[in-house]
Formats: structure tokens, sequence, C-alpha cells
């Protein structure tokens, strides 16, 4: 995708005085400010993730296979890699991706001779991030397949919550993907984005990856979503995911659950992007799926813009008021008209699921 018309992936190897490191796009400065930032360590991409200089299940995933190259560089031993292995599936627990590319690197480079490992790690990251591009990819030719069968003539107007764009992953996004692959086949597409407090992930970074785009869009408030619905005003939800149960049953944004509701109750469609990785078969439901909750003061305080084009946090709430930060939500299968794969739409059913990855199961 484009930043200020130049081609941008959202992480890349690179190397610094003879060193291999990885350069991210640290979002949380977004969208105010495009700061580049260089993981030296695996301590440093695991922060990255933690505090979400880096986000979304995909570009997690990710960032964690190229954790693990650092690692690999310092200490290729099974306990060192094993150990790293263990820190950075530490930092956040609903994305199921973190996992799957710690445990896709382990298995890759705890069956080599330790001499081989640095070298094969920095080749199977490489590897995870080529094949998420190509998996949104394919979820963007699948989506606009929908956005198309919504085409009346007008611009399509879809609703999507958080950010599941480019920025979620290595380029493409998985849920703003059918969007983006829309624009480029010149169906006329428009799109409502929530804000989604409490990090406010769509109104800062869906917006921005929308105005580099020149893609149509308007920023709602979170509760707007419901009443444009019951207005006609939305044609079709697209969301991401960042863990999808056995059965179909879906871990995204919190919010996203109210967002499913009203899309029932108006007989909207209701879409989930989701990559192979994103599925985890070992969790049979939804309600066990591990929910983060983070910190209070992502409710308690807001980041803007000053006067003077600094960054401020400001807080919101009353001093002393205590502050619940469930980071995610999980919404049932059945309020899911479908999920767009990398592999095609399917129910949200354990059986259609399955059809779809026989060799997950």
């Amino acid at each position: 995708m484009l930043v200020n018309g130049t081609p941008t992936r959202t992480l890349r190897p690179v190397e610094i005085d003879g060193r291999r490191q990885v350069e991210i796009i640290d979002q949380t400065r977004l969208p105010h400010e495009f700061v580049l930032r260089v993981l030296a360590t695996p301590e440093e991409a695991a922060e990255a993730i933690s505090v979400m200089r880096v986000r979304g299940a995909p570009l997690i995933g990710a960032t964690a296979a190229y954790g693990m190259a650092l690692a690999a560089d310092r200490d290729a031993t099974d306990a060192g890699l094993n150990r790293m292995g263990e820190f950075l599936v530490a930092t956040r627990p609903t994305a199921v991706n973190l996992r799957w590319g710690v445990e896709r690197m382990l298995g890759h480079l705890l069956a080599r001779p330790v001499s081989e490992r640095s070298q094969a790690a920095w080749a199977e990251a490489a590897a995870i991030c080529e094949e998420d591009v190509e998996q949104n990819r394919a979820i963007g030719r699948h989506g606009l397949a929908l956005i198309r069968a919504a085409a009346k003539g007008t611009p399509v107007n879809v609703l999507t919550h958080c950010n599941a764009g480019w920025l979620a992953t290595v380029d493409w996004g998985t849920a703003l993907a059918p969007i983006f692959a829309a624009d480029e086949a010149g169906v006329p597409v428009h799109v409502w984005v929530d804000e989604t407090r409490p990090r406010n992930q769509g109104a800062s970074l869906t917006a921005w990856e929308l105005a580099q785009a020149g893609i149509p869009h308007t920023v709602i408030a979170d509760n707007a979503g419901g009443h444009l619905m019951q207005h006609g005003r939305v044609d079709l939800c697209i969301v991401g995911t960042d863990r999808v149960a056995a059965n179909g049953d879906v871990a995204n944004k919190i919010g996203t659950y109210l967002k499913a509701l009203a899309a029932f109750d108006n007989g909207v469609p209701f879409y989930v992007a989701a990559p192979g990785p994103s599925i985890d078969f070992r969790l049979a439901r939804g309600g066990d799926i591990p929910i983060e909750e983070r910190d209070a003061d992502e409710v308690a305080c807001i980041q803007g813009l000053a006067p003077d084009g600094g960054l401020v946090s400001v807080r919101v709430t009353p001093a002393g008021s205590p502050c619940a930060n469930p980071a995610f939500d999980v919404t049932p299968a059945r309020l899911v008209s479908g999920l767009i794969t990398e592999r095609g739409v399917a129910a949200a059913s354990r059986d259609a699921l399955a059809a779809l990855f026989p060799e997950r199961t």
C-alpha cells in the first residue's frame, strides 16, 4: 500500500552496521506522525507487540517471527529459542497468530543444526511475510465479489470496525483488502469508519489508510453504526478478527459484537475477513478464547494533536474513577454471514471451515 505515494510495508528486514534488524512503522504515532522504528533485539520486538507499536493479528505473528530471527542471531540453542518463544507468546493472549508464528518458527528451526538456524530463521520469517501478503490479496479478491454483488449503481457503503487494513498485516490488510481491491477495480465504494474506542484505531489508522489511498470514507462515533443501518445507509459490514474458534465464533476488537447485533437486526450482511492462521481449530468455541484486559489508562485517556503540533495525552474521566478495558469481544457464529478467507467465502461453521482447511483438522 502507499504512504505519500510510495509503496510501503509495515515491517521489513534491514541491515545496520553489519547487523540484521527489523524496521517497523510505529503505529502509536499515527495518524499525526509517520515514524519508522528499528527493532534490534527480540526484547524490542516483544515490546513493540506489547505496547502496540505493531498490532493486528497477522502483523503480530510476522513481528514475532522476526523476533525469533533476532533471537536466533543471539542464541540459537534449543533452550535459547524456546525461552524467547515463551517470552514473545506471553506479550498478548488473544491473537492466535502470535503463537502460530512462534510455533512455526520453532518447528522450522529446532529440526536443524544450531549452526544453520540463524540463516534459516530470517528466511522463514520472510516467507511468513510473503505468505501473509498473498493471503490478504486473495481475501481482497474474494471480498470484491461480495462488494460487486452489493452494488446498485451507487457507491457501496461498507461499515468496518477497528483497523484491519494493511497496517494490521504485512500488506493489503484483511477487512480492508476487499475495499482496496474494489477501488483498484473501479467499483465505487464508501467506508463508514468506526472510531473504535478506547484506542481509536478506526479514527486514527483506518481513516489514515483510506485517506492515503484516496478512498471515500467518513469517520463515525462507535454508537452511530446501528442508526445508519436502520436508515439503509450500510450495505454490508466487513471486520477483521484476532481469532476464529473451530465453530466459527469470532473474537475481534471490543464493540464488534454490538455491530453484529445491529447488522442482524437490520438485515445487513456481516462478514469477517479471516486468513487461515487466524483460525484456531484447537479451540472448540468462542467462549474458550482468552480475552486480553489492557491498561485502564487506555479508557481514561485519549491521544491527540496539540495546538503546537506535538502529540498529547489528555484524561477524559474523573480522577479516581475506575475503568475496565477488555480489548476484545466474541461474536457468535450465528451472527456472521460468512468468513472471507484466502480460500474463499465460508459459512461460520465447523463443517465449512474444516472443508476449506482439511489439513488443519
